[in-house]
C-alpha cells in the first residue's frame, strides 16, 4: 500500500452502517435535511435558479445574442439589467445562460460522482489486482496538475457543450474516487457484507445493495461539490476563451463582458449579474452540502445541541 492510499484512509470519514441520522431508514437522511435550515436555504435558492433558466424561453422569448437596442446602456425600465457594448439584453444572456450552467454542472456532478462510485467500490470489492491497477490509474490523475491537464485538453479538443462537460469529468473524479475507495474499503469488512457473501450474493447486488446504501451521505457531499466545480470550472474555460463562444452561459458572457471592455468602462451590469449567479449557486450548494455534514457528523450534532451553560463562582 502506497503513502498517499493510507494517508487517504486515515483522512476518510468513519465509515460502517449508517450515521445515527435523526429518523429510521433510508429515507432518515432525506427527512433530515428538509427539517435543516442550511439545507432547505440551499434546496430553496437552488430551486429558483432552475425554475428561472426553464422559464426563460417564456420571460426572454427569442434569440438572447440579438441586438436589439443601443449598446452599454445601464438598467432601466425597458432593460431591466441593462445591455451589452454590443445591445444584447443583460437579463436574456444571464437567464438562458441559466440553462447551459446549470446543466453542465450537474451533467458533471453525476458524470464524475458515478465514476468515482464506480471505482471506489471496484477497489473495495475485488481488491488485490483490480485495486492496484484502479488504484494507480487514480493516483496517475491525482499527481497530474489538474489546471494544466483541464486547459490541455479543452484547447485540443473540439469546442461545445459536449467537450467541456467530458473534460471536466476526466480531470474531476480522481480525487472523489480516493474518498469513496477508502470508506467502500471499511464497509466491505463489515459483518452484514461478509454474511452476504456467504449466502452467494452477487457482487454487483452486494455492492449497490449493501455497500452503497451505507455510504449516502459521502456520495451526497460528492455530488454536491462535483456540481460546484463543473459550474466554477466551465465558467473559468470560457472566461479564458476555451469553451464554444456561440454558447450562451455564465461562463460566456464573463468572455464577452472581457473582450468588449465592461470593466475598463465601468458597466458593471454586464459582468455582475452572471458572476453573482455562479456564487449564489456555489453558496447554495456548499449550504447543503455543509448540512450534509452536520447531519451525519455525531461530533456536530453534539456541539449544537449542548446548551451553554454559565460558569458557577467560587464561594
Amino acid at each position: 500500500m502506497s503513502v498517499l492510499d493510507s494517508r487517504t484512509e486515515q483522512a476518510a470519514p468513519p465509515a460502517g452502517p449508517p450515521a445515527a441520522i435523526p429518523g429510521r431508514g433510508r429515507t432518515g437522511l432525506l427527512r433530515a435535511l428538509l427539517a435543516n435550515r442550511k439545507a432547505l436555504f440551499g434546496a430553496v435558492v437552488l430551486a429558483l435558479f432552475v425554475l428561472l433558466a426553464m422559464l426563460a424561453p417564456l420571460i426572454a422569448p427569442g434569440d438572447p445574442s440579438k441586438i436589439n437596442s443601443q449598446g452599454a446602456s445601464a438598467p432601466s425600465a425597458q432593460h431591466v439589467l441593462g445591455t451589452t457594448a454590443k445591445g444584447q439584453d443583460v437579463l436574456a444572456l444571464t437567464l438562458w445562460g441559466a440553462r447551459s450552467s446549470l446543466f453542465v454542472g450537474f451533467s458533471v456532478g453525476l458524470a464524475a460522482t458515478a465514476l468515482a462510485v464506480l471505482v471506489g467500490m471496484a477497489c473495495a470489492y475485488f481488491g488485490r489486482i483490480v485495486d492496484d491497477v484502479l488504484s494507480l490509474v487514480t493516483n496517475i490523475f491525482l499527481l497530474v496538475p489538474g489546471v494544466p491537464l483541464l486547459v490541455i485538453l479543452a484547447a485540443f479538443m473540439p469546442p461545445g457543450t459536449t467537450t467541456v462537460i467530458l473534460v471536466l469529468v476526466v480531470t474531476g473524479w480522481a480525487g472523489s474516487a480516493r474518498v469513496l475507495r477508502a470508506q467502500a474499503k471499511s464497509i466491505r469488512g463489515k459483518d452484514f457484507v461478509a454474511a452476504s457473501v456467504v449466502t452467494g450474493e452477487s457482487a454487483l447486488r452486494i455492492m449497490f445493495r449493501e455497500i452503497l446504501p451505507n455510504m449516502a451521505s459521502v456520495v451526497m457531499t460528492t455530488l454536491l461539490g462535483c456540481v460546484i466545480f463543473g459550474i466554477g470550472a466551465q465558467a473559468g474555460l470560457e472566461f479564458l476563451g476555451l469553451g464554444d463562444a456561440s454558447v450562451v452561459s455564465w461562463g460566456t458572457n464573463l468572455y464577452w463582458a472581457g473582450n468588449d471592455g465592461a470593466l475598463m468602462t465601468g458597466a458593471w451590469w454586464v459582468f455582475v449579474p452572471s458572476g453573482l449567479c455562479i456564487a449564489l449557486v456555489a453558496f447554495a450548494l456548499a449550504m447543503a452540502n455543509y448540512a450534509v455534514d452536520e447531519i451525519t457528523n455525531p461530533r456536530l450534532r453534539s456541539r449544537r445541541s449542548k446548551p451553554a451553560t454559565m460558569p458557577r463562582k467560587k464561594g
